[in-house]
């Protein structure tokens, strides 16, 4: 085939390359080959850590940073964005960067808070902002969004008629949900949940028992995060509101995302599908003769919510090739789903592949024009 244009989108090589590294060494590689490819570059994110900086790496944008409380109650700097979408000014909000795993000293499965994250979308709020988009993903928490909707303005009351903060181990002390002093500004917003997970709030498949162990809880503190949602799922119910337990994606950020659609009045969407639309992707697709993207694994998790399956869904027919770490998917998987795999593995040990990749990225690069080009 001839080649002329190149989208390259690839995700981050966890651990060894950010989405942004990895796209430059694949276009100095393509370069090198050939200088008069034209070469497109979305470093990628799938709606969770990094979804930042992907947007404000593709589309122009201001970063604010402020001060907000971290997962562990401690002040922290966090920054979200604001870009110019489709003429009307957007916020992103990456939960990642106020509460995430990152951001809080040790684990803290029971009082990891969302609170910062409240604080991010009021401080864009002041700024005049009234359509939002959330990247979840990479949280510390598991509260349900209650400390997001604090920090707006949500008062949540004990057996005493206090007034209190709930983190995911004192969901169950929740009495009462009194939305009356909830930001009005609210109401006048359109919010967006990016999700790269379909995960319900509760149960085997929720928040609590699939991620809760990653955030440090173990098997007993993951029943009383478990409890503790289902109890709120329940007075939401009460205030008129949906079912969060099996709402799909209402578990993503330990409950952040039912949380939004609770209190935010928020729409769950593909991360990924998201993104892509946010970064004209879509635009692109129609003049590149190939798409190369990238990931430090490719496997089955690539093909569900990830940014892989994003490209499948909206290539326009363009061939596929992943540049990745190593690859778990069988040659009828990759031909079934029309992909070009190119592991670094195939030239080197993995460890010294994830030491090393700037080393074994130009050999694939090579090995794909080759390939392509045949």
């Amino acid at each position: 085939m001839k080649i002329q244009t190149v989208l390259i989108i690839p995700d981050s090589f966890k651990g060894s390359l950010t989405a942004v590294e990895a796209a430059s060494l694949i276009a100095d590689e393509l370069k090198r080959i050939n200088s008069q490819f034209q070469l497109i570059r979305i470093p990628m994110a799938d709606g969770g850590e990094g979804s930042l900086d992907t947007i404000l790496g593709c589309i122009p944008g201001e970063r604010h940073t402020i001060t907000v409380c971290s997962p562990d109650g401690r002040s922290i700097q966090a920054s979200y964005g604001i870009i110019d979408n489709a003429h009307e000014k957007t916020a992103i909000i990456e939960m990642a960067q106020a509460s995430g795993l990152t951001k809080q000293i040790g684990l803290h499965p029971l009082t990891a808070t969302t609170y910062g994250v409240g604080q991010l979308i009021r401080d864009a709020l002041d700024q005049g902002i009234r359509h939002f988009e959330i990247c979840v993903g990479g949280s510390a928490t598991t509260d349900g969004g209650c400390g997001m909707a604090s920090a707006l303005g949500v008062q949540f009351l004990d057996r005493e008629g206090r007034s209190f903060v709930p983190a995911g181990g004192s969901l169950q002390d929740i009495q009462k949900i009194d939305l009356q002093n909830r930001d009005p500004r609210i109401a006048e917003s359109e919010f967006i949940v990016m999700s790269d997970v379909n995960n319900p709030l509760t149960g085997p498949n929720g928040a609590a028992y699939v991620y809760g162990p990653q955030k440090g809880a173990d098997p007993q503190q993951q029943k009383i995060l478990d409890e503790g949602l289902d109890h709120l799922a329940s007075l939401l119910i009460q205030a008129g509101m949906p079912d969060l337990r099996t709402m799909p994606g209402a578990g993503a950020a330990g409950g952040l995302g039912g949380g939004c659609a609770a209190f935010l009045n928020a729409e769950i969407r593909s991360g990924i599908d998201e993104l892509l639309k946010i970064t004209n992707f879509y635009q692109y697709v129609s003049t590149a003769d190939l798409i190369v993207t990238g990931e430090g694994r490719l496997d089955s998790q690539s093909l569900e919510g990830k940014v892989l399956t994003g490209i499948l869904k909206g290539n326009n027919g363009k061939p596929v090739c992943s540049i990745c770490g190593s690859c778990a998917l069988s040659q009828e998987q990759l031909q079934r789903h029309r992909v070009h795999a190119y592991p670094l593995t195939a030239y080197a040990a993995t460890e010294e592949c994830i030491r090393n990749p700037t080393a074994y990225i130009p050999l694939a690069v090579q090995d794909m024009i080759r390939e392509m080009t045949e």
